[in-house]
């Protein structure tokens, strides 16, 4: 039997306005599918229309809240901008992030299994939970946009909330991918390294200095897709990690719908 998370639970009874338990049932006779349960609940004549279940949810809002060295980022989905600027969806997804940071992944699963029905019938739109992190280190600094479309938060091994706050309000402009460039993944390393040839061979390199060629793309590449080694916005003459100075940078965390 498929394990059904509350969150699944609840984001199928808001498409269908079927009760939790048939809900549950038939996720679990879907095996976790949510159009597949949405049919089967349509077949045994529970769900006789589901309604919003084709708008895509591609707007929404970005949601912060911190207490010392511990923040939650939340991001909730909806189908227009004119909702994400509502103030309900706002508040609700504000009271999301609190509770997240409060008590947890579980606690916010149960608020969203038993508000989340409301605030669609109340909105008139589907609306969803996207992403929901909780960040914990020394020192955290975190920063959210004005229109609420991207949302970042950088944990520090020391240093001043300040010094934590000017990484993530960069990484906010610069959407770096990784946080070093150790960290860039091989599949995207490999991913570029398609496209360099193809740009080497239209070019007339000669074949056997394209590794050579490579090895300083692949070294520019890394840097540009860190936080640490890219070129920090506030002062082009260093990089991100020079103005941290000795603070390393231990978490990093990014939600956006751009």
């Amino acid at each position: 039997m498929a394990d059904i998370s509350p969150a699944a639970v609840a984001s199928l009874r808001s498409r269908t306005g079927v009760s939790i338990l048939q809900c549950k049932k038939a996720l679990e006779e879907a095996k976790g599918d949510e159009e597949k349960a949405i049919e089967i609940l349509r077949r045994s004549g529970e769900a006789q229309a589901v309604k919003k279940s084709a708008r895509e949810q591609s707007q929404g809002a970005v949601f912060l809240a911190q207490s010392g060295n511990k923040a939650a980022l939340v991001l909730l989905k909806c189908e227009t901008d004119f909702v994400a600027r509502n103030a309900d969806f706002v508040a609700f997804g504000q009271e999301c992030a609190d509770l997240l940071l409060k008590e947890g992944k579980g606690g916010l699963d149960k608020k969203l299994q038993g508000s989340l029905p409301s605030i669609v019938q109340k909105l008139g739109e589907n609306i969803s939970l996207g992403s929901a992190e909780v960040v914990e280190a020394p020192v955290l600094g975190s920063y959210v946009h004005t229109n609420r479309k991207i949302g970042v938060i950088v944990g520090l091994s020391k240093g001043s909330q300040e010094l934590a706050r000017d990484a993530a309000m960069h990484a906010a402009a610069m959407n770096p991918l990784f946080r070093t460039p150790a960290e860039v993944s091989s599949a995207s390393i490999e991913k570029e390294k398609e496209i360099w040839r193809e740009q080497l061979k239209k070019e007339g390199k000669p074949e056997q200095i394209w590794d050579k060629i490579m090895m300083g793309k692949e070294k520019k590449f890394r840097e540009e897709s860190a936080l640490t080694s890219q070129v920090f916005v506030k002062d082009p003459t260093k990089t991100v990690g020079a103005h941290l100075g000795d603070a390393e940078v231990t978490h990093y965390l990014r939600l956006s719908f751009s």
